[in-house]
């Protein structure tokens, strides 16, 4: 499997794959349909908001999957579809030997890989290993070490484009691990996502995301305090939205994913903030690009103010909403 695993990626020598470039005669279905006749199944672990619709996705492409959740109830649609469930990461790894992980911590990824029923009880050699999570760079740089002692092999690929994205089929993939590998795991991403982005040795995928995110959350509390003053000043919030979209401070969160309820649909503000990218999960990134600055001794003071008002939102009740809820924190923080 190793061998075969090196061969596919030396002959494709790709750093970066994308729907866009592909050639008419050769789109998405046809890159994800290379091996349809011998496809064996492919692990997944972690069926939250995210893993759901990616798991989905490969569903759709023809992979046959084997699945673990913490919460046996995340798998039920699967199994009703057909679909292995398994106990536990490590029966995943006994029945696949190519395993995507997509977990909300890095603490969850290291139980996944490396606890008492984790991935690596029974991981076979050649396996490919690919996290999704969004974790510290250094926790996959360790996980890595342990897999490769293995005889496998780990790549990080934390996604970017929330759970739109997710649902059709367009994240954006950010790879770290070793370039000779890329083409292999880029077959299973460019099934659940449009971009696929190889960055570097592990952890620089991790390191990409985490620079992201860190600015998705600075550029979103921006949006939310100015909907709110313009708002305040007596203009529509739809005619401020479309002036904002057609001039200099346009950005993804004005004009994808608008906080202020009623601008636009299908977005986590149309239904009360619920699904979408948790403000949790927001709060825990931006905490990871505050380590990464200690480290690096990077000063980045709009991300710590992000961070900070973030956490503040955790303890005022705001932990279990889509972090666009935001918007709702600053209309009601009338002294913040």
């Amino acid at each position: 499997m190793a061998a075969s695993l090196r061969l596919r990626g030396a002959a494709s020598g790709l750093r970066y794959w994308s729907r866009r470039q592909q050639p008419a005669a050769a789109s998405l279905t046809a890159v994800c349909s290379r091996s349809m006749a011998s496809k064996t199944p492919v692990g997944f672990i972690g069926l939250g908001n995210m893993g759901n619709p990616m798991a989905k996705n490969l569903m759709k492409h023809g992979y046959p999957l084997v699945i673990y959740d913490v919460f046996p109830d995340a798998c039920k649609e699967f199994q009703d579809a057909g679909e292995q469930v398994v106990s536990s990461p490590a029966d995943v790894a006994e029945k696949a030997d190519r395993i995507i992980t997509m977990l909300p911590t890095s603490n969850n990824a290291i139980e996944a890989y490396s606890g008492a029923n984790g991935i690596l009880k029974k991981v076979k050699k050649g396996s490919l290993l690919i996290d999704s999570s969004t974790i510290d760079p250094t926790v996959s740089k360790q996980l890595a070490k342990e897999v490769e002692k293995m005889g496998a092999v780990f790549m990080d690929a934390p996604v970017s484009g929330g759970v739109g994205a997710a649902r059709s089929g367009n994240l954006t993939f950010m790879v770290g691990g070793m370039e000779d590998e890329f083409a292999a795991a880029q077959e299973l991403l460019g099934c659940m996502g449009s971009n696929v982005v190889y960055c570097g040795a592990v952890g620089t995928g991790q390191a990409a995301k985490i620079c992201n995110n860190m600015l998705l959350a600075i550029s979103m509390i921006g949006t939310a305090e100015a909907m709110n003053l313009g708002i305040r000043l007596g203009l529509d919030p739809k005619l401020l939205a479309k002036i904002l979209n057609m001039s200099s401070g346009r950005c993804w969160s004005s004009d994808t994913y608008n906080p202020v309820p009623g601008v636009m649909d299908g977005v986590p503000s149309a239904n009360n903030y619920q699904g979408g990218f948790g403000t949790t999960l927001m709060a825990k990134d931006l905490g990871l690009a505050q380590d990464s600055a200690t480290s690096t001794k990077s000063p980045i003071p709009l991300g710590s103010q992000a961070h900070q008002i973030y956490r503040v939102m955790c303890a005022k009740g705001y932990s279990k909403k889509d972090f666009s809820s935001v918007f709702q924190f600053l209309r009601e923080e009338e002294t913040f």
